[in-house]
C-alpha cells in the first residue's frame, strides 16, 4: 500500500513541501530580508540626525521623543490603513510604517549612547585640537556605539517581526505564506514560513552582536590566566614563576 503524501494529509511538518514550494520559500524569505534591511537603514538614516538635533537643542528634545512614542504605540494595522491612502498598496507603505516604529528604538538608544560618553572624553579630545564634527565621528560615535548597537539589535528583531503585517497589503515576506496558510489550513505552510521567521530574527541578532563585538574590542573582558599547575603562589594568592 502507497504511503500517503504528507500534503494530502496535511501535516505540520512536510518535507514534500520544501521541496515543491522551495521557490516560493526563498522568494518569500529574500523579500522579508529585503523589507526589514530597507526599514532599518532608512530608519537609522532618520534616527541619527533627529538624536542629534534632540541632543543640540533641549526645547527640541521633548517633541522628538513625545513623538517617536506616539508612532511606536500605533497598531501597527491602523499604520498600514493610515498610509495605504497616501503611498497607495505598495511596498512603500510596509517600508514606512517599520521606519517610524524604529525610530523610537533608535533615537533613545543614539542619545543615550551619547550621554554616557565621558566628559574627559571630549575635553581631552578638544584639547587635542577636534572640531565638533571630528569630535563627534572619531570620539563620541566610537564610545556611544555599544549603546547604538543595542537600540540596532532590538529595532532589526522587531522589524524581521513586524514585516509579516505587511501581508494584509500582500508585502509581508513570510508573512504572506503564514496568512495564506491559516485562510487555507495548511499547516505545513503556516509552520514553515513561521520558523523562517524566527530563524531570520535569530541571525540578525546574531550577526549585529558579532559585528558589534567587531567594532567594539575595548569592551570584551580579557580572560585572566589560569596558574600553572604546580607553580608556587606568594600569600596574595598570584602565581610566582
Amino acid at each position: 500500500m502507497a504511503e500517503q503524501s504528507c500534503l494530502v494529509s496535511n501535516d505540520w511538518i512536510c518535507g514534500e513541501y520544501l521541496s515543491t514550494r522551495g521557490q516560493e520559500l526563498v522568494d518569500a524569505t529574500l523579500q522579508h530580508i529585503g523589507i526589514t534591511l530597507a526599514s532599518v537603514a532608512i530608519g537609522l538614516l532618520v534616527a541619527f540626525p533627529l538624536a542629534l538635533l534632540a541632543r543640540a537643542r533641549r526645547s527640541v528634545r521633548g517633541p522628538v521623543l513625545g513623538l517617536t512614542t506616539v508612532f511606536y504605540a500605533i497598531p501597527s494595522l491602523a499604520m498600514f490603513s493610515l498610509l495605504v491612502p497616501v503611498l497607495g498598496l505598495s511596498v512603500s507603505v510596509v517600508v514606512t510604517g517599520l521606519v517610524l516604529y524604529s525610530l523610537t528604538i533608535l533615537v533613545r538608544n543614539i542619545l543615550a549612547g551619547l550621554a554616557a560618553v565621558p566628559e574627559e572624553a571630549r575635553e581631552a579630545a578638544r584639547g587635542m585640537g577636534y572640531g565638533p564634527v571630528r569630535l563627534l565621528f572619531g570620539v563620541e560615535l566610537p564610545l556611544a556605539l555599544p549603546a547604538l548597537m543595542a537600540g540596532l539589535r532590538i529595532a532589526t528583531v522587531s522589524t524581521v517581526s513586524l514585516t509579516t503585517i505587511g501581508s494584509i497589503i500582500g508585502y509581508g515576506g513570510l508573512g504572506n505564506l503564514v496568512l495564506g496558510g491559516l485562510r487555507s489550513y495548511f499547516k505545513a505552510e503556516v509552520l514553515t514560513a513561521s520558523v523562517l521567521c524566527v530563524l531570520l530574527a535569530i541571525v540578525a541578532d546574531v550577526a549585529l552582536l558579532l559585528l558589534q563585538r567587531l567594532l567594539t574590542p575595548w569592551t570584551r573582558t580579557p580572560r585572566r590566566r589560569a596558574p600553572r599547575v604546580g607553580a608556587a603562589q606568594s600569600p596574595a594568592g598570584e602565581a610566582v614563576a
